[in-house]
Parts: C-alpha cells; sequence; structure tokens
C-alpha cells in the first residue's frame, strides 16, 4: 500500500512541474532580454515613434522603448542568448503538453469510458503543442510568417482544451470534491479567455499603452494556462501502471474494467478483484 501510494504522488510530480518550469522559464527569460536591454520593462509604460539611439546599444538608465521593445512574451525571446532559453522551454513545455495530453486521456478511459469530449482535448492538446514547437524555434523577428502561424494554432487550440477539459471534468465529476474541481477550472477558463480577448484586441491598437496592455494580458493567459494543466495533479493522484495498459491496447479498457462494467452478478470472490482495480 505504502509503495502504491508513492506511486500514485510520483504521476502527480507531472502535471506540477509543467507550470513550475514555464512559468519561471519564460520569466528568466524576460529578465535576461531585460538585461540586454532587448525590450522595456513591463511596468514602463512611455514608448516614443522612435529614438536617436537604439535601445539594445543604451547602458544609461533611462531607456527609449519603441514599439518594437514591447515586452511580449515572444519579443523577449527574440535575440540571443535568450533565444536558445525560450526555444528550449517550448520545445521541452511542448512536449509534456503532449504527455500530459495523452495521460489524461487515457485516464478518462480507464476510470470511466472515452467520449467524444475526451478525444477532442487529446486533439487539441496535440494541436497547441505543435504550434507552441513553432513559436519557439521561429523567432517573431526573423519568421515573422511561420511564428505567427504557430501562435494562430496555439493560442486558440489551448483555449480550447481547457473549455474541452471543462466540461468534460462536469461530465465525469461525482464527489463534491471533483465538483470544486470543476468549478476552478471553469473559472480560470473564464479568465483565460478574458486575458486572451483583450490581448487580441489590444494587439490591433495602434495605441503604445495599448499595445503594452496587450502584452500584459498576454502574461496572463499564459500563466493560466499553465496553471490549468497543474490541476490535473488531482486527477494523475490516481493514476496507476492500468493508465499505461489502456494506451498499450490502444484506448480500450482492460478486461477487468470491461468485466466489471459488464458482470453485474459475479461471484463476490471475483467481483472485489475488479473494484479494486477500478481504484
Amino acid at each position: 500500500a505504502d509503495l502504491r501510494v508513492a506511486v500514485m504522488s510520483l504521476w502527480m510530480i507531472l502535471p506540477v512541474s509543467l507550470p513550475v518550469f514555464t512559468i519561471t522559464g519564460i520569466w528568466v527569460v524576460y529578465a535576461m532580454a531585460l538585461y540586454n536591454q532587448h525590450v522595456c520593462p513591463v511596468h514602463n509604460w512611455l514608448y516614443n515613434e522612435s529614438c536617436e539611439e537604439q535601445l539594445p546599444l543604451q547602458r544609461g538608465p533611462v531607456l527609449c522603448c519603441t514599439l518594437d521593445n514591447i515586452p511580449l512574451i515572444s519579443k523577449c525571446g527574440t535575440l540571443p542568448p535568450e533565444s536558445c532559453f525560450f526555444s528550449l522551454i517550448c520545445s521541452t513545455g511542448s512536449f509534456m503538453v503532449m504527455l500530459i495530453g495523452l495521460l489524461r486521456y487515457a485516464h478518462v478511459i480507464e476510470k470511466h469510458q472515452n467520449c467524444i469530449l475526451n478525444t477532442a482535448g487529446l486533439s487539441t492538446a496535440w494541436i497547441c503543442a505543435a504550434g507552441l514547437i513553432m513559436v519557439g524555434n521561429f523567432q517573431v523577428d526573423f519568421a515573422k510568417v511561420l511564428h505567427y502561424v504557430g501562435a494562430g494554432v496555439a493560442f486558440p487550440s489551448s483555449m480550447l482544451f481547457v473549455c474541452l477539459q471543462s466540461a468534460l471534468t462536469y461530465r465525469l465529476a461525482k464527489t463534491q470534491e471533483e465538483y470544486r474541481i470543476g468549478h476552478l477550472r471553469v473559472g480560470m477558463t473564464l479568465l483565460a479567455l478574458i486575458a486572451l480577448v483583450l490581448s487580441g484586441v489590444f494587439f490591433c491598437q495602434e495605441s503604445f499603452a495599448l499595445q503594452h496592455a496587450s502584452a500584459i494580458f498576454e502574461w496572463i493567459y499564459c500563466t493560466l494556462i499553465m496553471l490549468f494543466y497543474g490541476t490535473f495533479a488531482f486527477e494523475f493522484g490516481g493514476m496507476s501502471g492500468d493508465t499505461l495498459m489502456v494506451l498499450s491496447r490502444g484506448g480500450v479498457p482492460s478486461f477487468s474494467t470491461s468485466e466489471h462494467k459488464t458482470e453485474v452478478g459475479g461471484s463476490s470472490n471475483h467481483h472485489q478483484p475488479d473494484s479494486l482495480s477500478m481504484l
């Protein structure tokens, strides 16, 4: 029993490690870009049409900022050396998104049954991961079209993913604690949707202040999405090796799980192991 608890706790590390790694990583990238004077500080709201001296060449306490120096996440990871770390974070993060999405998909099948919401959730997670790889490896100043294609894939698909997972959480909820997790996810989803809409609307404006606000809402959106992934620690605490067996069977529940659902009138010595396999 102690070994089983230890294994359960290890599964929980995966969804928690994603927001810890990515949120910390992008703030490190921002700090590097700020130190190298490639972007302006988040708290800066004063911009100019042009500067007599380019920002990367300035070493004084006062920076001259233009729209090229707005601290969008992608902008922070445009120039080396921070671009190298930005690519690493996005590539690693996309792999973790794919892995968490796949395990979440298998866990739902193991504990309940497959459904359209579950399959759609897996699809959007993997689409988001593909867009994230493009965002991280095609910098906006050097491959703008590919970068924006990646962003156009990653942002909507990540928003759709959290919407699907929130709906799936309510559909599968049976206990009060599971409903509370559903409430938390819906709240995070609504905040993320507001942040995404405001970021997109403000990004298209010519106002310096609105474009700077767009960058701030982009940071808020990405943080909320990563924290949403962290909430899967609740379900991953109940995962076991049977989840991997579901994947090895191509998404088909194990025999013991199917037998438990179909054989209602089985004897007690057969019913008890089946019940344990569902835990």
